[in-house]
């Protein structure tokens, strides 16, 4: 292990795709790891060809060209936080388990990139399958968005009720701790039987996320702010996360600040369209 100045910093190694425009992947992980005062260190699994329109191709890596980039850093710096991303194939997701695994990592925030804020599929399906029984149950959380809980639950999510639902389930099929992205969720039942229209407009207007952690829930309501599309969203979230965990933060802790940060991403984001948030 090294003994300079920059091991004072916790260190979190992020794993995810790159995106050579900068809106998601390994450098808006970076960019927030840095945000939290950690120092970043990175291994691509797959090399995009994307912006801000979609994705229009990929190079994966190979298990052997991951596991090479990957070593040479768990030898020298002392990892406090692992960040998971895209994982295209399941070659590549057997690699990574492997590494936890071997290297006795800390258990990683797992993000479930299985589609582009454009719809592009980036997970190969039998991958999925693979993640869900070797890599999940090594995670400390997971993070999917509505719309993946939906993919790898094959439950529908409309409401706060369903959302936990998903979570939970998604821990019966060997999740530690699982957050469940809501965003704008359009719930449109009331709260407790009731359902004026202001009561209504008023839940469709938070930003609701359902974290499942070993069966205690913690809902987390936050202001829903109008703005253009932004990308790069979850992994600016799993990855701060990440970085509060390498600062010996507890998970609800760390979600709570990681939530905060993107909220004020957000709301101070470009206006002029689909730009990246970091």
């Amino acid at each position: 292990m090294t003994d300079d100045r920059e091991s004072e910093q916790p260190a979190v190694l992020t794993i995810a795709g790159f995106d050579p425009s900068g809106g998601a992947g390994i450098i808006a992980d970076v960019k927030t790891i840095q945000r939290f005062g950690c120092r970043p260190l990175a291994a691509v699994t797959s090399l995009t060809f994307q912006n801000s329109r979609g994705v229009f191709g990929a190079i994966h890596q190979s298990a052997e060209s991951l596991r090479s980039q990957v070593l040479p850093i768990v030898k020298e710096v002392r990892i406090a936080a692992v960040k998971i991303g895209m994982l295209p194939t399941s070659e590549i997701v057997l690699a990574v388990a492997r590494l936890v695994r071997e290297m006795n990592l800390p258990a990683p925030v797992v993000d479930p990139i299985l589609r582009s804020s454009s719809g592009d599929e980036l997970m190969a399906e039998g991958a999925v399958e693979i993640m869900l029984s070797e890599l999940m149950p090594l995670a400390c959380v997971i993070t999917p968005n509505i719309h993946e809980a939906e993919m790898l639950t094959r439950l529908k999510v409309t409401n706060e009720d369903e959302m936990q639902q998903a979570a939970r389930k998604l821990r019966e099929m060997g999740a530690r701790a699982v957050l469940i992205k809501g965003g704008h969720l359009e719930e449109r039942s009331g709260v407790r039987g009731q359902r004026s229209d202001d009561l209504v407009s008023e839940i469709r207007r938070q930003a609701i996320d359902v974290l499942d952690d070993q069966g205690q829930i913690t809902v987390f309501r936050g202001e829903w702010i109008d703005s253009p599309p932004v990308r790069g969203t979850g992994c600016v979230l799993s990855s701060a996360i990440a970085a509060c965990l390498a600062q010996r933060m507890p998970l609800g802790k760390s979600v709570r600040a990681a939530k905060q940060f993107v909220a004020v991403a957000i709301r101070y984001a470009p206006k002029s369209g689909p730009d990246p948030i970091t």
